[in-house]
């Protein structure tokens, strides 16, 4: 027998404190990922959206996801109040609704085609999204200035699409092309 060697282990630099937010940024900035918009309804009745790129499947049984949202925005105030809320995936042609969602201050639904959803009856956009997840809140946890969303879904809709992608600070088409519509079993039946 061929003893086994120990490999030597670098211990990591001592902790100095956080990196800087400039680098952290950039860091991330590396790392591309989908974009979707995140909708709800406020008290008032009126939608509510903000674009995210920060969603996670969380666990496929039951099915939950997270998102991450700005703490002190109006969409996770009325997400807090309705208790549910929809995640938009943007197909390639959906930049303009991921920009306008992107912007604060601003009539976001004003500008962008929506309409209830077929499930639940949050606001979708219908024609900048080639995927809806409906999604009740069940849990909310707050890190610095964002507060992680955790959603159990409750409702998929989901077309054939080629995903939006953001990532170096620009957007871009998934470089596979269209992502098929979901394959679903007949009930009963492993897929």
């Amino acid at each position: 027998m061929t003893p086994v060697r120990a490999v030597p282990r670098h211990s990591p630099p001592p902790a100095t404190g956080p990196a800087r937010p400039e680098a952290f940024r950039a860091l991330m900035s590396a790392f591309p990922t989908g974009v979707a918009v995140v909708t709800t309804y406020g008290a008032d009745g009126l939608p509510r959206g903000l674009t995210c790129s920060s969603l996670s499947s969380v666990a496929a049984e039951p099915p939950t996801l997270s998102v991450c949202l700005t703490t002190r925005g109006e969409t996770l105030r009325a997400l807090r109040a309705s208790g549910a809320f929809a995640v938009n995936l943007l197909h390639d042609a959906g930049r303009r609704a991921a920009q306008v969602f992107a912007r604060p201050g601003q009539d976001r639904f004003g500008q962008v085609d929506w309409r209830p959803s077929p499930g639940a009856g949050l606001p979708w956009l219908a024609e900048d999204a080639f995927a809806v997840a409906e999604c009740r809140v069940s849990d909310l946890s707050e890190v610095s200035d964002h507060t992680v969303v955790i959603g159990e879904v409750t409702g998929v809709v989901q077309e054939p699409g080629v995903p939006l992608l953001y990532g170096a600070r620009g957007f871009a088409a998934w470089p596979g092309g269209t992502v098929p519509g979901p394959h679903v079993a007949p009930e009963g039946v492993a897929s």
